[in-house]
């Protein structure tokens, strides 16, 4: 192992029977000494043979995102280590997966319903609550006694009586058709909801208004907001139509709720008896989700890698082409010339393993082209090497400037923290991730094709 050059690179050239293809490009990628070359990139992706396979890896993947969401959502977190479990084909994997998917949705659609019919009763109860309160006053105050006074002074009054004056005379407000409309809006469009009202009825309507003492879900937006119910008193179907209107522009919810305060008793009783149902579902609801993802968080990491592997490998084989026969795949790439031994007992492990009839057949070629450079790192100076690889790779035989830098950066970077306490802590945090080098190494699951 030379570590001031870069290894000598040979090209090989692989003709693979088809049957043992994926495990022949699995076992090399899990030895990572060989680097393929693509002879389709004169097709489109569409054209390449493999496209169906990656398509269903791609769509397997979204559905791991999805589930990784969904348990974020939910407040868990993924088992960081796979449960053990044997693997199982990629057709079974992606059978799981959908059923997972599919019973994941229900849930969720189910609970969505559930939570929009909870924040509609509870609006609704909180309707019931402050606008009974506007239509049930007990109290007479002061515009009131003025009223009783002048009440039958003029004989035409009932049809010179302003809207205020009208509402508080309960009476004379039945015999003069005021109807009422009742509902719940975000706070903060509540003065320009009364302006709009006030100019569309001209002034001949009354706006009352209570603040929820607690924020409410916003069925449009999803977010915990602060509402207030209103209580709109006017005359006549026009009013009423211009109205809703205006309550269906501004987001406004509307509840019909009646005049009677026995009725309103009756109707808040029920509502909040199906409150409390709904509230015991939605928990319930909750509690099956929770166990369902957690079945999924023990697996997820696992089926990530797994599909990550998949896919690695067709996109592999993708860059294979056929034979004449369209039996064998023909493959060209570069390998350290060290590694051809090593790479030849890949291939023949993995022809037993698949039980093909057929040899791989592994042969060195000339090559035309600039080698590519490959260095030969260990547990310590692998993490110099990807330091100088992000700035530069150097040619093919040339001098490994990493080797210097093991050196070179420790002390560079010492005398940019030259602190005892930035130190100890640097020092101590480098001390717990070598002694935890084994267990967090073997979280991380990576095919490299290098």
């Amino acid at each position: 192992m030379d570590l001031m050059r870069s290894e000598k690179m040979t090209m090989v050239q692989l003709i693979i029977p088809v049957e043992s293809a994926h495990r022949a490009i699995t076992y090399l990628g899990q030895l990572g000494l060989l680097q393929f070359r693509d002879l389709n990139a004169d097709k489109s992706p569409f054209q390449q043979t493999f496209v169906n396979q990656v398509k269903r890896c791609a769509e397997m993947s979204r559905k791991l995102h999805f589930f990784k969401d969904q348990i974020h959502k939910a407040g868990l977190f993924p088992s960081p280590n796979p449960a053990s479990l044997p693997d199982i084909e990629l057709e079974e994997l992606e059978v799981q997966l959908a059923e997972h998917e599919h019973e994941l949705t229900e849930m969720n659609a189910n609970s969505e319903k559930l939570r929009q019919s909870y924040t509609e009763l509870l609006e609704f109860n909180l309707i019931l609550q402050k606008a009974g309160e506007f239509l049930t006053q007990s109290h007479v105050s002061d515009e009131e006694i003025e009223l009783d006074e002048h009440i039958h002074a003029n004989s035409d009054y009932a049809d010179a009586a302003s809207l205020l004056e009208q509402e508080l005379q309960p009476e004379l407000s039945s015999q003069s058709g005021i109807s009422f409309i009742s509902g719940i809006i975000c706070k903060s469009k509540a003065l320009r909801f009364e302006r709009m009202l006030f100019r569309a009825t001209r002034g001949n309507m009354l706006f009352n208004q209570a603040v929820a003492e607690d924020k409410i879900m916003d069925l449009t937006s999803n977010e915990m907001v602060e509402k207030i119910v209103f209580v709109v008193f006017f005359s006549g179907e026009q009013a009423r139509t211009k109205i809703f209107k205006i309550c269906d522009t501004f987001g406004a919810s509307c509840y019909p709720i009646p005049e009677d305060a026995i009725m309103r008793r009756q109707i808040t009783q029920e509502v909040l008896s199906r409150l409390t149902e709904l509230e015991t579902t939605l928990d319930a609801g909750l509690r099956h989700r929770d166990m369902a993802l957690t079945t999924i968080g023990f697996q997820l990491t696992k089926w990530v890698n797994r599909v990550r592997r998949e896919k690695a490998v067709y996109d592999t084989l993708n860059m294979l082409s056929f034979d004449v026969t369209k039996k064998c795949l023909v493959g060209e790439g570069w390998c350290p010339i060290f590694a051809k031994t090593k790479i030849q007992e890949t291939l023949q492990h993995s022809t037993l393993d698949s039980k093909s009839q057929a040899d791989i057949i592994f042969h060195a070629m000339d090559a035309n082209e600039s080698f590519p450079t490959f260095f030969r790192t260990n547990r310590y100076t692998n993490a110099f090497q990807e330091i100088v690889d992000a700035y530069g790779v150097a040619k093919y035989q040339e001098v490994n400037p990493s080797v210097y830098t093991i050196i070179t950066f420790p002390f560079l970077f010492g005398m940019m923290f030259g602190d005892w306490g930035h130190g100890i802590c640097l020092l101590s945090a480098a001390l717990f991730l070598i002694a935890q080098e084994n267990k967090l190494g073997s979280q991380v699951c990576l095919l490299k094709y290098v």
